[in-house]
């Protein structure tokens, strides 16, 4: 599998701060996210791109093994702990002149040897070496942020992380706030000698959408209606997240009235069946290339 430059995929420097990191992502992953671009394959194939890199980058412990052993990163923990290993057994063999067997290998070294005997190849000496230590110790907690569109945040849903190579499946209940974040026990990194794993930590953020604005648990829209309902009233139809519905327009409705719809706005978190409202604003449209006729009888209703 050829090397992914996370740092390239979001556009920054190698430098580039936490700060810089969260910035360049949610600015992606709006632009990419696929509610935005429900057709295109490539900006789906992007937007999911962008998602490992922020996963990896934005996580202090990932971002430092990735910038140290890059492709490898995810096995630097069992490089690390082998070298640990055979310091120990260096020492103990110092002590009671012993002798030690096995692979040599030093901080400064080139480590891909390493991997290829570890992870890749049948003679790998890491092997025995993993969790040989005395201590039982509980794995690194992992941070990651997944953007969701609107209308994916207003359902229950299930989504997959890939953390560490390991696929997570989580279930992501209705009303999900921007910015909110949730704990689940024992997905993060493995625990050394036995230890218990570490937790994942999910950070949600959530895309702004065309059709609906989110205040708490309400909802704002707009609906264009046309002069001629506004002043003699009648039906029109708006969208909610959970299909149209009708609305009766009073006679004489002015430009930028807004209407309630009470229990069709957000869902709240973990309540179920409870809903905010849906605030309608009306924008009246006027109409254009009247003709002669159509303007004699406006101007007959400017004189009455």
């Amino acid at each position: 599998m050829a090397f992914i430059d996370y740092y390239k995929i979001l556009g920054l420097e190698k430098n580039a701060t936490a700060d810089d990191i969260k910035k360049a992502y949610r600015k992606l992953a709006r632009k990419y996210h696929p509610d935005m671009n429900p057709t295109d394959k490539e900006a789906e194939k992007k937007f999911k791109e962008i998602n490992e890199a922020n996963e990896v980058l934005s996580n202090s412990e990932n971002r430092a093994k990735y910038d140290k052993y890059g492709e490898h990163w995810k096995h630097g923990e069992e490089y690390e702990r082998a070298q640990q290993q055979q310091r120990q057994q260096q020492q103990y063999s110092g002590n009671f002149g012993g002798g030690f067997s096995g692979a040599d290998f030093g901080e400064g070294e080139d480590f891909s040897d390493f991997f290829q005997s570890m992870f890749g190849g049948s003679n790998g000496f890491g092997r025995s070496a993993r969790g040989s230590a005395s201590g039982k110790f509980k794995g690194q907690d992992v941070s990651a942020e997944l953007t969701l569109g609107l209308k994916d945040a207003a359902k229950t849903h299930q989504q997959i992380f890939d953390i560490n190579g390991k696929k997570v499946r989580i279930t992501i209940p209705a009303g999900v706030y921007d910015g909110q974040q949730i704990k689940l026990k024992g997905h993060g990194n493995p625990g050394i000698n036995g230890g218990p794993n570490g937790d994942l930590y999910i950070t949600f953020n959530i895309a702004e959408d065309k059709d609906f604005k989110r205040e708490g648990d309400n909802l704002r829209t707009s609906l264009d209606i046309d002069l001629y309902t506004a002043v003699l009233g009648g039906d029109v139809t708006i969208q909610t997240l959970d299909g149209s519905v009708s609305l009766k327009v009073k006679p004489e409705t002015q430009n930028g009235t807004t209407v309630r719809l009470k229990g069709k706005g957000f869902p709240v978190y973990k309540k179920e069946g409870e809903f905010g409202d849906l605030y309608v604003t009306y924008n009246i449209k006027i109409p254009t290339n009247l003709t002669e006729k159509q303007k004699g009888l406006f101007q007959q209703l400017k004189n009455s």
